[in-house]
């Protein structure tokens, strides 16, 4: 655990701004994965959803991007968002503090949470996967929702064998590293994903079951990106957010990744009634209510 809380401590402290406004830009790729695998097919849809919402909570908000999108989608004369976090509290409360009605915390969600009072809507997305215990941290989240709030999750999915070897070997040979020496590795598998891309090749692949590959036509760069090994790169983000990113990935050790199923069960075992799924090529977003 103390390699990863560095990871993210090292990571926040040294790009405070890391696509904060990418993820408030109407249209940008980033806003509209998260808005999309949630099932809201734009910020209005978002605003729609959160109206009658009280007391929002973002768990493991990071740099405060999705807490601020949650805030301006939101009435701050009604709405209370509350974000929490285990080590980059202090940047997005700097982040944040434009915002009105926005209180940020320092919590572990493997810890007593109760004192944060109750929420109508809990938003902890691409975070669970980096704590030691995820389903007990799913479980914690729980205890603080409302009776007829909901929860949104998102975690990484297992991948093809192949990328699930190659990431675990490249993680396994950087995570021991200072910050400064692992942005240096990620900037080379950076330098690959940017060649590939700007490569703008589409290939013809065959069907492949053992190393469950789909026949089907892709993109050179996401044909490597989701069978082989994480080499991220957005044109729409510097080439250091693109490393920043790939480092996110590479960089902590604690990264677990699940199926479907396993996370369906968090929700059953804790009487969380399912009402969307989205299971896409990275991860698993599973949206529930508390009957």
């Amino acid at each position: 655990m103390k390699n990863t809380k560095k990871s993210f401590k090292d990571k926040w402290e040294n790009n405070k701004k890391l696509v904060f406004q990418e993820t408030l830009k109407n249209g940008s790729d980033i806003q509209t994965w998260i808005l999309q695998r949630n099932g809201w097919n734009s910020k209005q849809c978002l605003r729609s959803y959160l109206k009658e919402k009280k007391r929002i909570l973002d768990a493991g908000c990071g740099n405060g991007r999705v807490t601020a999108l949650l805030r301006e989608c939101s009435d701050p004369r009604y709405t209370e968002v509350v974000g929490i976090d285990l080590v980059s509290d202090k940047v997005a409360k700097n982040n944040l503090k434009g915002y009105k009605n926005v209180s940020v915390y320092r919590k572990d969600l493997l810890s007593n949470l109760n004192n944060l009072g109750k929420f109508d809507f809990i938003y902890c997305q691409e975070v669970l996967h980096h704590t030691a215990h995820p389903e007990k941290a799913f479980t914690n989240l729980t205890k603080i929702l409302k009776q007829n709030g909901e929860i949104a999750v998102y975690v990484y999915k297992k991948k093809a064998p192949v990328r699930e070897f190659i990431d675990d070997y490249i993680r396994d040979n950087i995570s021991c590293l200072k910050y400064e020496d692992a942005i240096r590795a990620t900037d080379q598998i950076t330098k690959l994903g940017k060649v590939l891309s700007g490569k703008k090749m589409k290939i013809n692949i065959p069907q492949v079951d053992v190393l469950q590959i789909k026949k089907g036509t892709y993109d050179l760069q996401r044909f490597i990106y989701h069978h082989f090994m994480k080499c991220f790169w957005n044109d729409h983000l510097s080439f250091k957010e693109n490393s920043v990113i790939n480092y996110d990935w590479y960089h902590p050790q604690i990264c677990s990744r699940h199926t479907i199923k396993e996370v369906q069960s968090w929700y059953k075992s804790n009487k969380i009634k399912i009402i969307h799924e989205n299971t896409d090529d990275y991860g698993i977003t599973i949206r529930g209510i508390k009957i």
